[in-house]
């Protein structure tokens, strides 16, 4: 029984150690951009959006594709429109070329237009596919950041409280180049959906690439299962998200997203 909602004021650091529903996703890269819209408004501080909603009890799931981390209120980070208009199309076919051979279903995907303000500004895409080593659900969602940049969303890995045992996150730098002028910051983080994890618990793993002379922001999400009608908690389909942070780096700053990337930044 999926549905749709926003996830802007419940995702919050506090809920990373909440058992997620996972029935409960769909479309969960879509809602990033109006969970970020209302979290803005009313100076909320939530989880980034690619969100669907919490049940009363706060459980969350798999799908909740780009942007299912989270900041502290000290650390919401203010985003400016795109550049140029980025159509759902073109996010979902990008997505999918990211993953050539693969096999896609569930696809959602959310436009984004500075000339029109009730459009967002994020530009989502989100799926779930099968490479042949076991269905995952995956994200990606674009946004660009108010610059000067400040510790915040995909900046820093900061947070309160403190994580749960066996999550993880790490930030780095790439240099600067024709695709990343000035370079970029690079948070990879590392989460169980329920806690305490154990080895059939279900695990995300979020790349977020900032580019640090223009704002431009990629967030991929990848889940090592798929969002379905079974349990509450369903056991992982694979081990591994179809690319590791290395893969997923080289993904977002390379020529397949150049073109995102440019238009949001």
């Amino acid at each position: 029984m999926p549905f749709e909602a926003d996830l802007a004021h419940a995702l919050d650091r506090t809920t990373d150690s909440l058992e997620p529903d996972l029935t409960a996703i769909v479309g969960g890269a879509v809602e990033r951009g109006r969970g970020r819209r209302r979290r803005r408004s009313a100076a909320v501080a939530a989880g980034v959006g690619a969100c669907v909603a919490i049940a009363a009890a706060g459980v969350m799931a798999p799908q909740m594709l780009a942007g299912l981390r989270s900041t502290g209120s000290e650390g919401v980070s203010p985003m400016s429109a795109p550049r140029s208009a980025i159509a759902d199309t073109q996010m979902i076919q990008t997505l999918e070329a990211t993953f050539p051979g693969a096999r896609f279903s569930q696809v959602t995907g959310q436009s984004s237009n500075p000339s029109d303000p009730s459009s967002g500004n994020v530009a989502n895409a989100g799926l779930v596919l099968d490479d042949g080593q076991g269905a995952a659900s995956v994200g990606v969602s674009a946004v660009r950041l108010k610059l000067p940049l400040r510790d915040g969303d995909g900046l820093s890995c900061d947070r309160t409280p403190a994580r749960a045992a066996g999550d993880t996150c790490k930030m780095s730098e790439l240099p600067s180049s024709a695709t990343i002028p000035g370079g970029a910051l690079v948070m990879s983080e590392q989460t169980a959906a329920k806690q305490p994890a154990h080895a059939d618990t279900a695990r995300r793993w979020t790349v977020t690439v900032t580019v640090k002379s223009t704002g431009a922001q990629l967030q991929m999400v990848q889940w090592n299962t798929a969002v379905g009608s079974g349990p509450d908690t369903p056991k992982p389909t694979r081990t591994a998200p179809p690319l590791s942070e290395q893969q997923v780096v080289a993904a977002l700053t390379g020529s397949t997203w150049a073109p995102i990337l440019g238009a949001v930044g």
